[in-house]
């Protein structure tokens, strides 16, 4: 049996005679389909001849698109005069446009599905310098164009460009006090940050044993297991085991010391069955063995199509792995663009964890600065956001500012930047807001 390829030139030669019919079409027409939808050459030269005209702001009609053609030496091409002047008789209603439009675009997708499962088959076949993870990224890449362009979307123009910007204000005004993201569960930052927003790419760093997995694991838990978000949580560094481990300690309030002996009394046992019941019903996941950036992509769209995450964080971007492998800073610069894009792509804020290099120990004021970035400037400047936490305890034991991390948003795109300190609980690995007096 013969496959016939996806089309349906009735429905073609309607859209455009409709249009011939009444030009004030070619505009519900065009926020839906463009050239490359319809199948027949002669329907693409016709289509872009009357958008042509329209940008003009030429009459469209037959006589227009006659001359038109003629004068770019496509008329013949297309079928001559005798074809422009038979579309108007193609159309049964154009009352019934809609339908037509509907039916072309979904005949362009299938197309799309068979030329992209061409492709997918030749980089199977052609794979001598191709990883599998390579492979796997560009069939993602692949999916996720074509899941936008099934969208009909419609191009908007400044003045409702204007009026989507006046009513996110109006709203943010009559939701005084709502966050515009994701909590964190540390009020104080959120007010700041007025929430981890969507497509905001956010880098947390700072120099070892700083807190930067726990104060990670505390949002990722807070949301998955309070608020019942799905989180993903990409782990380069700690197992799964060990990081729920730390979460028993910071949602169930049973020290880590206790925890790790298996020194607990009956209320820290009780405790623990009960954050194990909850975290198990949570949405929270959590990979510990992903590596590669293009498995890392391909892992997040997956989640967020079939689990609809709101949340990815990864600890710690340093240990990604990019495809610049002879250039480190190359890698990081691939890595964090990649990111950025990402979380651009999904519509969601990534949290990515980074080490901040070895220079900040060299000076005597130890607050990490936006230049302590390890190893590539790009991280500074794809962020959106970037915080760094600070000990001051760490380097001066006899300080009267114990148990105070100084979270420092150095950059902030769409907001202020500033110190917010917080209270952090060594034997329970859990941040907290300052008390208030």
């Amino acid at each position: 049996m013969i496959r016939q390829i996806p089309k349906n030139i009735e429905a073609e030669e309607a859209i455009l005679g409709s249009i011939l019919i009444d030009e004030r079409l070619i505009n519900k027409v065009s926020e839906t389909l463009d050239a490359k939808d319809f199948y027949r050459q002669s329907h693409k030269t016709v289509f872009n001849a009357m958008i042509s005209l329209k940008n003009q702001n030429n009459v469209i009609d037959i006589l227009t698109l006659t001359e038109y053609l003629n004068n770019i030496n496509k008329l013949e091409e297309v079928g001559g005069i005798a074809f422009v002047t038979s579309l108007p008789n193609k159309v049964p209603s154009t009352a019934n446009l809609d339908y037509y439009i509907k039916i072309v675009k979904e005949k362009s997708f299938l197309r799309k599905v068979s030329y992209m499962g061409e492709s997918i088959a030749s980089l199977g076949y052609n794979n001598e310098d191709n990883t599998p993870e390579f492979i796997l990224d560009k069939i993602e890449q692949m999916l996720s164009g074509l899941t936008k362009k099934m969208i009909l979307t419609k191009v908007d123009n400044i003045q409702s460009q204007t009026l989507s910007a006046y009513m996110e204000i109006e709203n943010i005004i009559n939701n005084k006090g709502n966050l515009l993201g994701l909590e964190t569960g540390l009020d104080d930052l959120d007010h700041f940050l007025q929430g981890l927003k969507n497509s905001d790419f956010m880098i947390l760093a700072a120099r070892p044993s700083m807190g930067k997995t726990a104060f990670a694991l505390n949002i990722a838990s807070y949301l998955a297991v309070e608020k019942d978000i799905p989180v993903v949580f990409f782990s380069l560094e700690m197992s799964s085991i060990q990081l729920i481990h730390r979460i028993f300690s910071i949602r169930g309030l049973i020290d880590m010391t206790e925890l790790k002996s298996g020194n607990l009394n009956n209320q820290m046992t009780q405790e623990l069955i009960n954050i194990s019941n909850k975290l198990s019903c949570s949405k929270l996941i959590i990979q510990d063995n992903i590596f590669n950036l293009a498995v890392l992509r391909s892992t997040a769209r997956k989640l967020r199509r079939e689990r609809n995450i709101k949340l990815i964080i990864i600890d710690y971007l340093q240990l990604l792995e990019g495809t610049h492998r002879e250039n480190r800073n190359l890698e990081i610069s691939e890595i964090s663009r990649s990111l950025k894009l990402l979380a651009k792509e999904l519509d969601i804020p990534i949290i990515a964890l980074s080490q901040l290099s070895r220079s900040v120990e060299s000076r005597q004021v130890k607050k990490p600065m936006l230049s302590d970035l390890r190893e590539s400037g790009s991280l500074e400047q794809d962020a959106d956001i970037v915080m760094f936490l600070y000990r001051e305890d760490y380097y001066n034991p006899e300080t009267e500012n114990k148990n105070i991390t100084d979270v420092i948003i150095a950059k902030n795109r769409n907001g202020p930047t500033g110190t917010i300190p917080v209270y952090f609980h060594k034997e329970y690995v859990r941040f907290q807001d300052l008390a208030k007096d």
